[in-house]
């Protein structure tokens, strides 16, 4: 029996082969996480993606194989009940045998996101193969349905191997929401440092093409959506001066575009068309972070692990984010930026305009963040905590 599982998995003398599963053609956190962790193994590797998009250019740019597995948009809702979800599982029965089949040339079935988990949990039961879900997602009543919620925990519980949460917010919630302590390992995203220190265009270049020049500026950069608050900066941007303004980096995704018709509505009433810009989204997220004075983060649920947060400590622009979740444990305090009150934008305004009233302290807090997140998030921790757990799988 126990030569016949080495078959099955693995055998150690091997280099391992990871099939890497992930729903989305399009580049947002998690894919841009998946990007790093399969680098190292690009040789022995194939990204099977359920759609396709920038995210499949990416990975051929980075010489990571890749494939597109379908070209049917997958209707899979994280709010579906029952009887969505049955109807949901027919129409993926189709995907979880061309899974399932090509996983026999894998060792692992590595899970980035939460659609590819259930189509990878399923498939590695008929292919007999180790599952990883790299759990990504706050899973809690708030963002998805009870249904979603169990069968997440129960498949999570019956066919992974290992569960890699993103923060220990998304460990505990896994717990509280019934799955096994023991299959879960913490390992935070990872970045490189350079990526957001080399930019092509000067601050002041970019200030002059966007009318920014005598502006102080409050980034905000996610996808467009009600939980992530934009709505509440805007809102905040009402007890500021008027030097100050807003950029709004992202867009809808998901049919949330009501929400962005929403946020113009709310500028207009306000007549704050001259203060708010939308940009959409953008390739040159580094040098619109180092043009900001203060990048916000306004969720208004917790937070998974909080991506932008990151990314603009290492650009050196201080960071104020709202405390819950993954976000409060990627900041001290007072230290390293600011925690405030979900959906406050009262106490936003307030921790605004006092950056903007103590340049020095502001500088000195945004430098001691950009040494810890050096220091915490660099991408060879990632990549060697990732390479240490599967390891072990063996």
């Amino acid at each position: 029996m126990l030569q016949r599982r080495c078959v099955l998995f693995f055998s150690t003398d091997e280099p391992m082969k990871i099939l890497f599963l992930d729903q989305s053609g399009k580049l947002g956190g998690a894919e841009l996480s998946l990007l790093d962790v399969a680098k190292p193994y690009r040789d022995r590797c194939l990204v099977g993606l359920f759609a396709d998009g920038p995210f499949r250019m990416a990975l051929e740019k980075a010489d990571i194989p890749v494939t597109v597995l379908t070209s049917h948009l997958l209707k899979v809702s994280k709010t579906s009940d029952i009887w969505q979800g049955l109807s949901n599982l027919v129409q993926l029965l189709p995907l979880v045998n061309q899974v399932a089949q090509l996983s026999r040339d894998y060792d692992v079935i590595y899970a980035n996101t939460q659609k590819a988990f259930v189509i990878g949990a399923i498939a590695s039961v008929f292919s007999r193969r180790r599952l990883v879900y790299h759990l990504r997602d706050i899973l809690s009543l708030e963002h998805f349905s009870q249904t979603n919620l169990r069968l997440a925990v129960g498949l999570a519980n019956h066919t992974a191997s290992l569960v890699i949460a993103n923060s220990q917010a998304t460990q505990q919630a896994f717990v509280q929401a019934g799955g096994r302590a023991d299959l879960v390992k913490v390992i935070y995203n990872g970045f490189d440092p350079e990526v957001y220190t080399q930019t092509g265009r000067s601050t002041t270049t970019l200030r002059q093409q966007l009318g920014l020049e005598h502006k102080y500026v409050i980034g905000h950069f996610s996808r467009l959506s009600p939980w992530k608050g934009q709505h509440i900066l805007i809102e905040s941007l009402t007890y500021c001066p008027q030097q100050v303004a807003v950029l709004l980096v992202g867009d809808a995704l998901f049919g949330e575009h009501a929400y962005v018709e929403t946020l113009h509505h709310q500028v207009e009433t306000l007549g704050l068309g001259d203060r708010v810009q939308f940009l959409g989204f953008r390739n040159d997220i580094p040098e619109l972070m180092q043009l900001c004075d203060v990048v916000t983060h306004t969720s208004t649920a917790p937070e998974p692990f909080g991506r932008v947060i990151v990314e603009a400590m290492l650009c050196g622009t201080p960071v104020i984010a709202a405390k819950a979740g993954g976000a409060a444990e990627l900041i001290e305090h007072g230290k390293t930026g600011w925690l405030l009150p979900p959906g406050d934008s009262l106490r936003l305004a307030e921790q605004i305009n006092y950056c903007r009233s103590q340049p020095v302290e502001t500088e000195v807090v945004a430098r001691r963040a950009y040494l810890e997140a050096v220091q915490r998030f660099h991408v060879n921790r990632l990549v060697e905590e990732i390479d240490r757990v599967l390891e072990q799988l063996a």
